[in-house]
């Protein structure tokens, strides 16, 4: 036997070759062990190894596949089905099967017009295709094996009888084929689908359809053997349709305007028509059987009814009646549209109609009222109206009917009703006497009369407040009556009459009692006073009027600080009387003026005091050193270490230097220099001028304490003077420490502040500010300074600041400068 089933051999080589592909003799090999083994032909017998055999009976080799002749002219193979091994054993079944089908059995639309047979297979051989067996036999070959495939399905949660997957999806069967009855093509002998297949895969054959739909297209086509004409379909439309089409048609009437003048030519029917608007299109009738006429030929037969006229006729009664329903359907609708309408309007109307009945009412009985009221009013009547009844009966009238209460005139009313009453009330009232006489009842008329949507400012309406003219008319005669009566220096009556008045009386009358009727006579008063001659300082009768005129003083302090300046003219510093006069006076002029005030009327005063100051260590007189330091709370500081400059430490310095030249007693001394300094008060000493006389006088001393003289005289002067000068030098120390601490605590104040208000308090706080803005350093630079003035950064420029104005340092000396230019050059 050849093992050419097993090995193929190269055409060019003679190799023999391993093929891998699997074949039917494989499948059959592994499937029916007990088949009949292959029988050698005759050819193979003959030629061997070079012997021709089908490709498909043998086994390939494991070289590969042998290669194919693509260029050799192509044979066909007879169809049929590869018998089975084990039904080779019987020939009489296999002559069984030999049994030609017969030719009725088989559908005439799968005949074909010929059929090729034969081959090396016999048509009766059964072969195998995996046929359909029972499940009980599934994978019965595993007992030939060792079972780790049934084992391995089961682990994984496999049942059998059911289908594989997470849900038992799979099919239970393996996939079966059906076996074909003859020698035919596929599809021969109709449909080759298995029963298993129809379930699981329930699928219409398209073919069959498209087969149906292609056969009645054509049948289109085809006349009519019978010749007959075709019946005429005729369209129905019910009144509901007819009603929805003219719905529809009068939604889309708006937008179909434009083209209602459209010329329109229809060549669609038999003759040529004219449309002047597509809506004609849309209503006309079409008929079904509306196609050209054909020409008579030979056979055809005229009509037998043809009237044009009657058709056109029947068509125009059916548009026009379709044209009725449709109008009346919509007729229908308006008129329903219509009654739901007509319905909310009466409904409207009876509220409204209610409202204006409940306003009647209220107007009845508002006017009963007022009737009332002027009845009472009558000169002659029993029970007259009073005027707490007749803000009763106000009340009322805004509590119960407020709408009428507003809408009404009530200037009109009040003026009729109640100005009378108020003129009884007032007529025998002084204001000064009697101050809060009718503040009450005013009050209560205010919330009664006064309008909430007019504000009350000058230029008030009189005529549309009824309050306001109350006051106007009633209220202010008598306050300008008592005015003209009223002394300016008596203040005491006529501010507690305006301050009792002051929340009641509107703003502008206010302002009108005090600008037209208060100021004129203070400012006269004013001009009329003395201050050399007058017993009554003037700040006792015009202060009083500080909290409630303010502002309005100001024109009044210029005559007052003239007049005061000449009565000075001839003042010395011994007459107390002056700072009695002028102290009240500090915090009422602005500081500036203030400041001016004092420069040039006190200061030259004070000068030529302390210039008529002897300075004798052995009897020294204080009176004009008092004299001088009085007056340290008045004027600022700055001019009082000015006048010390000037005018008192120069002659001090000097005694104290004659003095040292004389083998003085420093023991008294020093006692003479603690005395003189603790005449000053804490604020001038922390004045760096006062501080740097001081400390000039300890460097005399020390220098005097050092030559070998005074050291020699006076044994432990030395040690004294130099004790005393580390001690004040200690205190100026701890005591700038102090005050740069403070104000350290200031500027983290200040701050806060400015973040919460962001308002300077002085010019130091205002360059701050803007040196935050613009991000430039201002810090101070510690332990120096200029003349006494603490020196400041700014950016790289080194200023100090003196009575509100910055000072740069130039090449030679300081120049003033203002904030913008300051700015300008730090950056």
């Amino acid at each position: 036997m050849s093992m050419s089933h097993l090995y193929g051999t190269d055409g060019d080589d003679g190799v023999e070759m391993e093929s891998f592909e699997v074949s039917d003799w494989d499948l059959q090999n592994e499937f029916n062990p007990h088949r009949q083994r292959h029988r050698q032909t005759k050819e193979e017998a003959t030629y061997g190894v070079w012997a021709e055999r089908d490709s498909d009976e043998e086994r390939p080799s494991f070289g590969g596949k042998r290669s194919r002749d693509y260029s050799a002219p192509v044979s066909f193979v007879s169809a049929g089905l590869r018998k089975a091994a084990a039904e080779e054993l019987s020939d009489e079944d296999s002559d069984d099967d030999e049994k030609p089908v017969k030719q009725e059995e088989i559908p005439k639309e799968f005949v074909p017009k010929k059929l090729k047979t034969g081959g090396n297979f016999k048509p009766s051989q059964k072969g195998f295709a995996g046929g359909s067996k029972s499940f009980v036999d599934f994978g019965s070959w595993e007992r030939h094996t060792k079972g780790i495939g049934q084992k391995l399905l089961q682990k994984m949660g496999y049942v059998p009888g059911r289908g594989l997957g997470k849900n038992a999806q799979g099919i239970i069967n393996p996939i079966e084929a059906k076996q074909r009855k003859g020698k035919g093509a596929v599809g021969a002998y109709g449909s080759e689908r298995t029963t298993q297949s129809l379930q699981d895969f329930p699928v219409v054959d398209s073919e069959e359809e498209a087969e149906e739909e292609f056969q009645k297209e054509l049948s289109q086509w085809r006349k009519d053997p019978n010749g007959g004409k075709k019946k005429p379909k005729y369209s129905y439309k019910t009144v509901e349709e007819l009603k929805a089409k003219g719905r529809i048609s009068k939604q889309l009437a708006a937008p179909q305007k434009e083209l209602s003048q459209v010329k329109v030519i229809d060549m669609t029917g038999r003759e040529q028509k004219v449309y002047y608007s597509y809506s004609q299109i849309s209503h006309k009738h079409n008929i079904p059987d509306d196609s050209p006429q054909q020409p008579l030929g030979k056979d055809s037969k005229p009509q037998g009814f043809a009237l044009p006229e009657l058709e056109h006729n029947l068509q125009l009664l059916i548009d026009i009646t379709e044209q009725e329903i449709i109008q009346s359907d919509r007729q229908l609708q308006y008129e329903r549209d219509m009654v739901v309408n007509l319905s909310h309007e009466i409904q409207k109307m009876a509220e409204v109609l209610s409202h204006e009945e409940k306003a009647i009412s209220n107007l009845s009985k508002v006017l009963d009222m007022v009737e009332e009221c002027e009845r009472r009013m009558q000169p002659g009547c029993e029970n007259p109206l009073t005027l707490d009844e007749c803000a009763k009966i106000f009340e009322t009238l805004q509590d119960k009917y407020y709408e009428e209460y507003r809408m009404s005139d009530r200037v009109d009313l009040a003026v009729a009703i109640v100005y009378p009453l108020m003129k009884e009330y007032f007529k025998n009232w002084d204001p000064l006497k009697d101050c809060t006489y009718g503040t009450e009842i005013i009050a209560k008329w205010k919330s009664l009369l006064e309008n909430d949507q007019l504000l009350s400012h000058s230029g008030q309406d009189l005529s549309t407040d009824a309050f306001h003219r109350l006051m106007w008319e009633i209220w202010m005669p008598y306050v300008r009556n008592i005015v003209a009566r009223w002394q300016p220096r008596n203040c005491g009556s006529m501010v507690d009459f305006l301050d009792s008045w002051v929340n009641v009386v509107p703003v502008w009358i206010l302002d009108n009692i005090l600008d037209q009727l208060i100021f004129p006579k203070l400012q006269k008063e004013v001009e009329s006073w003395n201050p050399l001659t007058d017993t009554v300082p003037i700040h006792s009768w015009i202060h009083p009027w500080l909290p409630l005129m303010q502002a309005r003083l100001e024109p009044l302090y210029s005559p007052i600080r003239n007049k005061l300046a000449n009565a000075l003219q001839k003042w010395h510093p011994s007459d107390s009387s002056a700072k009695l006069i002028l102290q009240p006076w500090k915090d009422v002029f602005t500081p500036g003026s203030w400041e001016a005030f004092m420069v040039k009327n006190i200061v030259p005063k004070l000068g030529m005091c302390l210039n008529e100051l002897i300075i004798n260590p052995h009897q020294q007189h204080m009176d004009a050193f008092y004299w001088v330091i009085d007056w340290e709370g008045m004027i600022s500081v700055s001019s009082l270490v000015g006048l010390l400059e000037k005018h008192f430490f120069p002659k001090w310095l000097q005694v104290l230097c004659s003095w040292l030249s004389n083998s003085p007693n420093y023991e008294e001394i020093t006692k003479w220099y603690l005395g003189w300094k603790s005449m000053f008060s804490d604020q001038v000493l922390a004045h760096p001028s006062i501080k740097d006389k001081f400390n000039e006088a300890l460097d005399i001393m020390n220098r005097a304490v050092s030559s070998s003289v005074g050291g020699y005289m006076q044994p432990g002067a030395r040690e004294n003077i130099a004790y005393l000068t580390h001690t004040e030098r200690r205190k100026d120390f701890q005591y700038e420490a102090m005050q740069e601490r403070r104000e350290a605590e200031n500027m983290a104040q200040r701050g806060i502040g400015a973040a919460a208000g962001s308002v300077p308090m002085n010019f130091k706080d205002l360059i701050q500010t803007k040196a935050e803005e613009h991000n430039i350093v201002f810090m101070p630079v510690i332990g120096k300074r200029h003349e006494g003035k603490q020196l400041y950064t700014f950016g790289r420029i080194v200023i100090y600041i003196d009575r509100g104005v910055v000072f740069v340092q130039g090449e030679k000396t300081w120049v003033p400068t203002s904030l913008q230019s300051l700015i300008d050059m730090a950056k």
